[in-house]
């Protein structure tokens, strides 16, 4: 076990909540987004009380305002889901182009798909509705903690990581949209922050959240459980990183660079996955022809 920064003799589970070095109870300063060591309780400007963040995270916001005006665009002013403009930013390994073109996909080389079909919600708003309200609940929560870099490098890491377990455990040529892999993400790392923090997640409620969503992945037909899959482990590792490698190193650059790397892993190993069903979905399809 860890041993508090100032008193090494006094041995720690909790670490302050902005720099990550262990404190003792004699150390900690209770703040609204945790406990901090004597440093950085002192830094006023750090400091967030409930009015400042009730208005921090903007990051939250933006993606919810990115989500909201892409269903609009995609599904309500471009046609619904069998537009071209729709079909062009799925998430799919690969499928015949519906305009007559060819093939279409990941593995045709549109890797802009790994990200634009974490923006795109079914035409049923309740898809919509659902996965703003949790984004905009564990966004009140995670980012005046993180902040807003840390925050949105979250976001993305889950959403591409939610796309690689999409992309691997569902059919090469099967459409996959939603924020849902990036939202389990974010649960995944309240989760985790809570954990570190000394807070039980099953009181506190995001653990029976994440275990009812789970459940609810593999009862509700059309969801992808690999995307939240996906999306639960990359958000995971990523809060492991924020949490453990500035408690280590004291750099929170280096944390965002271990989230740049689970991020290249999941785009790798999303276009491996996407190559190879699409090379046995053909050699399928010859094998029928023969």
């Amino acid at each position: 076990m860890a041993t508090c920064y100032r008193h090494t003799s006094r041995e720690t589970g909790v670490s302050c909540s902005n720099c990550g070095r262990p404190i003792c109870p004699d150390c900690m300063t209770p703040t609204p987004v945790g406990m901090r060591c004597p440093e950085c309780s002192r830094q006023k400007t750090k400091t967030r009380t409930a009015r400042s963040m009730h208005v921090e995270p903007t990051a939250t916001y933006v993606l919810i305002a990115v989500n909201v005006l892409m269903w609009i665009g995609t599904v309500l002013a471009a046609g619904g889901t069998r537009s071209a403009a729709y079909q062009n930013l799925e998430l799919v390994g690969v499928n015949l182009d519906p305009s007559g073109g060819g093939l279409v996909g990941v593995s045709q080389g549109e890797y802009w798909r790994l990200i634009t079909g974490g923006f795109l919600h079914a035409a049923n708003p309740l898809h919509i509705l659902f996965n703003m309200y949790i984004l905009y609940w564990l966004g009140q929560m995670l980012e005046p903690a993180l902040g807003h870099v840390k925050f949105v490098a979250l976001y993305f890491t889950s959403l591409l990581a939610g796309s690689f377990g999409a992309l691997l455990l569902s059919p090469a040529n099967q459409p996959t949209v939603g924020a849902s892999g990036a939202v389990f993400g974010l649960m995944a790392a309240a989760f985790v922050m809570q954990h570190a923090r000394g807070i039980n997640p099953m009181q506190s409620g995001i653990g029976p959240v994440i275990l009812l969503n789970l459940a609810l992945s593999f009862v509700i037909p059309n969801v992808s459980i690999g995307g939240h899959l996906g999306g639960l482990v990359g958000g995971a590792l990523v809060a492991l990183a924020l949490e453990r490698v500035p408690a280590v190193r004291r750099s929170p650059q280096l944390a965002l660079a271990g989230c740049a790397v689970i991020s290249a892993v999941a785009v790798v190993g999303a276009i491996a996955v996407a190559d190879a069903k699409t090379q046995n979905l053909g050699l399928a399809v010859i094998g029928l022809l023969t």
